[in-house]
Order: C-alpha cells, then sequence, then structure tokens
C-alpha cells in the first residue's frame, strides 16, 4: 500500500489552518504532519518532518514566506511548495517563480482545487490557479510572468524587498535585525541599497512609497 503524502500546512489564520487540516486529514492519501501559524514555523517544521507538500501562505506576520521557501528549496529538496493566497500580484507571482514553487492556489477556489493542487504537484506536475495561468507562460525555459514589468520594485533583491516591507511597518532596524536573523550593519547595508535603487534617501519617504506599492501589508 502506497503512503499517504505527508503534508505541512502553514497559514497565520486559526480557522483556514483547522479548516485546510481537516479537509487534508479526511483524504486517505493524505496527512497534516503539522499546522504552523508563520514561516519560521514553517522552515522548523519541514527541516524536522522532511513533508512531501509545504502549502504556506504569502502573507504571514514575521519572516518573509518567500524566503523561508529559498531556504528550504536549498535544504530540503524533496520537499514540494504550493503558495496559498488571496492575491496574485505580479510580484507576489513572480517571487514564488523565483523560488520555484510547485504550485500557486488562490484562496478564491474552492476547497477541491487546494486537494487536486497537491495530487497534481505530488505526481510531479504543477499548479497554478486559472488567475494566475493567465499571468504567466510555460515553455521549455520554465514558467514565466507573461508581461513583466521592470518597475523599480522589480530591482530589488529579496532581502531588500523584505527590509522594504519591514519599514512600511514601522519597525526598527534592531526589530527588523532580529526578525530577519542578520546584523544591524546588513539592515543599513539593505536600507543604503534601498534608497540608492529607490532613489529615495529619507527613511520615512521609504515607508510611503511602500505603502504606495501596497508592500506594507505583503
Amino acid at each position: 500500500m502506497t503512503r499517504p503524502l505527508v503534508i505541512v500546512i502553514a497559514d497565520d489564520h486559526a480557522m483556514v489552518r483547522g479548516m485546510l487540516k481537516r479537509r487534508l486529514d479526511a483524504e486517505p492519501d493524505m496527512t497534516v504532519a503539522a499546522a504552523v501559524s508563520n514561516a519560521d514555523e514553517a522552515l522548523t517544521a519541514v527541516l524536522r518532518l522532511n513533508p512531501d507538500i509545504l502549502l504556506m501562505d504569502i502573507e504571514m506576520p514575521g519572516s518573509d514566506s518567500f524566503g523561508a521557501a529559498r531556504t528550504i528549496r536549498e535544504r530540503c529538496p524533496d520537499t514540494r511548495i504550493i503558495f496559498l493566497s488571496a492575491f496574485f500580484h505580479d510580484r507576489y507571482i513572480e517571487q514564488a517563480l523565483a523560488v520555484q514553487a510547485w504550485g500557486y492556489v488562490t484562496k478564491s477556489e474552492p476547497e477541491d482545487s487546494v486537494i487536486r493542487a497537491i495530487r497534481k504537484v505530488a505526481a510531479g506536475l504543477a499548479y497554478f490557479s486559472p488567475q494566475i495561468q493567465a499571468r504567466i507562460v510555460v515553455d521549455s525555459a520554465g514558467a514565466t510572468l507573461a508581461h513583466p514589468q521592470r518597475s523599480r520594485v522589480s530591482t530589488l533583491t529579496h532581502r531588500e524587498l523584505e527590509v522594504l516591507r519591514y519599514i512600511a511597518r514601522g519597525m526598527a532596524k534592531k526589530e527588523m535585525a532580529r526578525t530577519m536573523h542578520i546584523s544591524a550593519n546588513t539592515v543599513n547595508r539593505h536600507t543604503t541599497n534601498l534608497m540608492t535603487k529607490l532613489d529615495i534617501h529619507d527613511r520615512v519617504e521609504l515607508a510611503r512609497y511602500a505603502i504606495r506599492e501596497g508592500l506594507a501589508d505583503a
């Protein structure tokens, strides 16, 4: 008998976590080994359990989900990541593709879509919700955005974008350093790079820019 797929769920909403866990555990070929509330806990759970699938929300407090996904891809290459989100901004899709996610499911889809996504990904096939499919092109080189827009935000590295989000949320430098597990000097370096790339040379204006771009709640 084939063993069930081992799944880790990461979502900061307890109701969503509980609903997903009950739904997936009801499937004979699936078992939820852990249901956690943020990206740090997701990383810890994946490193401990080495699951087949990580179903992870994008918008969670604390560390960035894409950063966690990048670490998981490097340290647990057999775990396949499916992102789950109420949003499908181009920048989210671009980052999901950059970390080689196997799937991206929007929360507007019915529960059965999550089941279908998990089974397809477990079988070695990518799964993207229709809203995501409409924005990407899949060819021999892989999946890319159909109409990438080279905005100023798109020039930022993953870490610079993470710092910009935290600036928009009003986090102090030391708090950012603790959250990101880096030094305060490294935070300063990323901030300097942000100012240079965005041509914004004031922390308050950086925060305003990030809020206008919808990054404060990303």
